[in-house]
């Protein structure tokens, strides 16, 4: 007798048929806006990561013969040179993709470090609460107090502007954030029943935190730590124009509009390329932000 019985999916398939369902109907579910952004945000990191093999020049270096050459396409460009070269005769298109690399970079790492500080101390804050509450969120006052600014003066003038400080001054820039949102979802958490009931059953304050509180609040917190991206990018700009950010002849997005200023009335292509580039980034991570933010919040999708 033969068996035709059809075979069993296995679990791993089931999975991932459900894994690719639930990502066609989310992009099916998006509109076109959303679509182009995800689109053009997937290309800029692919520039970021392959920067060392997409780049034309090495961004560094320098040829004083071809210096202050515009962009292709105008009076006096030398060909190979797609956006024209700066006051050093270097590459603007090997720079920006350089500084697209280490700005993009350099903010996820400041935004992690800001989550994990953020986020712990507004744990503790709501589960301990008393003092432990009192002190976290007394330093919260003053993160919010204190003009940030002058933070990264006083870093950046004690130990100097190497790319480690960088990151840690902006890993510092925006945890006070995680730390109130944190706070008031375990505030609004602890007083439910699942909480009180793992509470009676004799559940360690960890395990509880762990087992029953984290994953309630990963939605607000990944909507933060994705718009605040965004916001240390142009942190990192903000230092990088001013001169606190990293040395010459590391190439970041804003070191390069900081440089370029004094170029901007004979060679305005300097500033032009990062400066668009600044606004293209964080264009589309405050977009998908905002995205990610209706896509999670039931409160919205209600509407």
């Amino acid at each position: 007798m033969v068996d035709t019985a059809l075979p069993v999916p296995s679990s791993k398939s089931r999975r991932r048929s459900g894994f690719r369902s639930g990502a066609t109907a989310i992009w099916q579910d998006t509109n076109w806006i959303v679509r182009l952004t995800a689109l053009v945000g997937l290309v800029l990191v692919f520039l970021a990561l392959a920067a060392p093999l997409v780049s034309p020049f090495d961004p560094n270096a320098q040829s004083l013969l071809s210096r202050l050459k515009p962009p292709l396409g105008f009076d006096g460009a030398k060909p190979g040179y797609l956006l024209g070269t700066d006051e050093l005769g270097r590459d603007i298109l090997s720079r920006c993709l350089y500084g697209l690399r280490l700005t993009l970079g350099v903010a996820l790492l400041g935004a992690m470090i800001g989550l994990a500080i953020g986020g712990t101390l507004g744990l503790v804050a709501g589960l301990r609460r008393g003092l432990f509450d009192d002190l976290i969120m007394g330093l919260v006052d003053i993160q919010i107090a204190v003009p940030f600014t002058l933070i990264a003066l006083l870093a950046v003038a004690l130990f100097g502007g190497d790319l480690h400080v960088l990151v840690a001054v902006l890993g510092i820039a925006y945890w006070e954030q995680y730390a109130r949102i944190t706070r008031g979802e375990v505030l609004r958490l602890r007083e439910m029943p699942f909480i009180e009931a793992a509470q009676a059953s004799g559940a360690s304050t960890a395990r509880i935190a762990l087992r029953h509180i984290l994953p309630n609040i990963v939605s607000p917190l990944v909507v933060a730590f994705t718009v605040n991206i965004s916001n240390i990018v142009l942190l990192e700009s903000t230092l990088s124009f001013l001169g606190l950010g990293l040395r010459p002849p590391t190439a970041t997005l804003g070191s390069m509009v900081g440089m370029g200023r004094d170029f901007m009335p004979s060679a305005p292509w300097i500033v032009a390329a990062p400066a668009l580039l600044i606004l293209l980034l964080t264009f589309v991570i405050q977009m998908l932000g905002d995205w990610l933010r209706d896509h999670t919040d039931v409160r919205l999708r209600e509407r």
